[in-house]
């Protein structure tokens, strides 16, 4: 599925720049779903976590709080006006933020123990290579969650567009496309509350 804002970079960065300091106030409730989705990686204390896309920074405080003071939370984004609203929303203090691109992340190998990605998959270039970049810097057996805090129906409603079937977060196109690029597909949820896709980093 093509996102309305097409799935060049600067398109992305354009589009996301113009709506990041309202883009908070745009989605007040969602801070219980983002910790839900968070809470069902079921991380522990010390691991090692990524938010990839992560906008404003709203799954950071869950991430934080599961991963502990010890544990490594990172947030990149490809956008600086999403970024910087992070950081006025304090959301710096609880990871260390990246302006980068997801599809080209500046980390080592195996890095990570897992990345968390909120609606993500639809605004990649090339949504195969991104989740290979993603499995490159995840370890074996760790893990990737594709989140959205409202399911597939329930945005395209909202949005105005009916689902269409080339839709890469269905699971019988998502599964091939995770099997590609390192990942197996492990729990898939489509719900109004929820969207969300586990998947572990084949050995």
């Amino acid at each position: 599925m093509t996102d309305r804002h097409g799935n060049r970079p600067h398109e992305v960065r354009e589009f996301f720049g113009a709506r990041a300091a309202h883009w908070d106030a745009k989605f007040p409730d969602d801070g219980p779903a983002y910790a839900a989705g968070v809470a069902a990686l079921g991380l522990r204390q010390g691991e090692r976590v990524l938010d990839a896309g992560c906008g404003t920074g709203r799954a950071l405080p869950a991430l934080r709080e599961a991963v502990g003071p010890r544990g490594t939370v990172l947030g990149a984004d490809l956008t600086p006006e999403m970024l910087r609203a992070a950081v006025r929303a304090g959301r710096d203090a609880l990871g260390t933020l990246l302006l980068a691109d997801v599809t080209r992340l500046p980390l080592p190998g195996a890095a990570l123990d897992t990345v968390f990605a909120a609606g993500l998959l639809s605004h990649l270039p090339d949504p195969a290579g991104g989740m290979a970049e993603l499995a490159r810097v995840v370890r074996p057996g760790g893990q990737l969650a594709l989140f959205h805090p409202i399911g597939r129906a329930a945005l395209a409603a909202r949005k105005g567009h009916p689902l269409t079937p080339d839709d890469l977060r269905a699971e019988p196109q998502l599964r091939p496309l995770l099997a590609g690029s390192g990942w197996e597909l492990i729990r898939y949820e489509d719900r109004d509350s929820r969207y969300l896709a586990l998947a572990v980093r084949r050995g």
